[in-house]
């Protein structure tokens, strides 16, 4: 077998502007799912170019998970620090909690700059900082490729948070429970290798996922006791509809309910209650949390579920129109 060598490709054969090259490609649905993935976000662009102040943004995307800003700002050469001042004009102005600096290469300086963001900042804040590859083997087409420089330290973050937490006396045993079931989930969730990406863990009764359009999330919930207040606890999978478009994306859904249904061999329980500003699809099942031996079962049920809504939610909703 003839094995063939990579090669790497000077990024300015593809991009020759920043501006009129590199931002349009990545505001591309597959490219910008392609960054996405790379730093663990579902990511949907909002605009290009975007005016904060006497600047200009490259990308404002939203995380479809979370509805928070994702700011994005590209440089196709080495780091520098006009682009680093842009960046935190760019967050104070438009209150982004993430960060996304995109180079061809991240000097040492400004790497270190990123982890001390990182480092002083609270789980709300998220700086990232990106390479950008082009590679080819042999004849074959140019493929991108984003190197991860920088990332937030998560890990001291959350135990950081967690000794919040505990310092408000509001850590009782149940939201342990919580947190270590979702901490479960999510392992099983990467074993599974299905649609759903399990977020992070927290004391609560859900967890949210993306299902790829903001103002919309999957959520995945294991509640005590039901929430039409029956004793009996329940685990439920829901497809959340909460921005102004709502009632829109419900009532364009509903009117496949029959094909939906039918595809995904479900029946599923449709609410648009009046004068509430949120909509929701769900499955529902009585269920115990509190019984360790019986997590595996609730857990490959709202896996399942929620891998059967996302495969047939996601397409119609990226379809729709704000």
């Amino acid at each position: 077998m003839k094995l063939e060598r990579l090669a790497k490709i000077d990024i300015r054969e593809c991009w020759q502007s920043e501006a009129n090259d590199f931002t349009p490609w990545l505001a591309e649905e597959e490219n910008i799912k392609l960054l996405g993935d790379t730093i663990g976000l579902e990511l949907e662009v909002e605009a290009q170019e975007k005016e904060v102040g006497l600047f200009r943004a490259d990308l404002l995307c939203r995380d479809t998970v979370s509805d928070n800003w994702v700011l994005i700002e590209n440089q196709l050469e080495r780091t520098d620090h006009t682009h680093l001042g842009q960046l935190l004009t760019y967050a104070a102005g438009l209150h982004a909690v993430t960060i996304v600096w995109i180079a061809k290469r991240f000097s040492d300086e400004h790497r270190a700059t990123l982890d001390w963001l990182n480092e002083i900042t609270d789980e709300k804040f998220n700086f990232f900082g990106l390479e950008v590859e082009l590679w080819k083997i042999g004849d074959s087409a140019i493929a991108p490729k984003f190197n991860l420089t920088c990332q937030p330290n998560n890990w001291s973050k959350t135990i950081a948070g967690e000794t919040k937490s505990f310092k408000s006396s509001d850590y009782s045993e149940g939201k342990q429970l919580q947190l270590e079931f979702w901490s479960v989930f999510g392992d099983l969730a990467k074993e599974q290798a299905t649609h759903i990406k399990a977020t992070k863990a927290r004391p609560q009764h859900w967890m949210n996922i993306a299902v790829g359009r903001s103002g919309c999330k999957l959520s995945a919930m294991a509640l005590f006791r039901s929430l039409d207040h029956e004793k009996q606890g329940e685990i439920r999978a829901s497809l959340i509809m909460h921005s102004a478009d709502a009632e829109q994306y419900f009532e364009a859904l509903y009117q496949f309910k029959e094909e939906i249904e039918e595809e995904s061999h479900e029946e599923f329980i449709w609410e648009n209650k009046e004068g509430i500003k949120r909509c929701q699809i769900y499955l529902s099942t009585a269920a115990d949390i509190t019984q360790r031996s019986n997590w595996l079962q609730q857990q490959i049920w709202l896996l399942e579920k929620l891998d059967k809504m996302y495969a047939v939610f996601s397409p119609r909703l990226r379809k729709l129109k704000s």
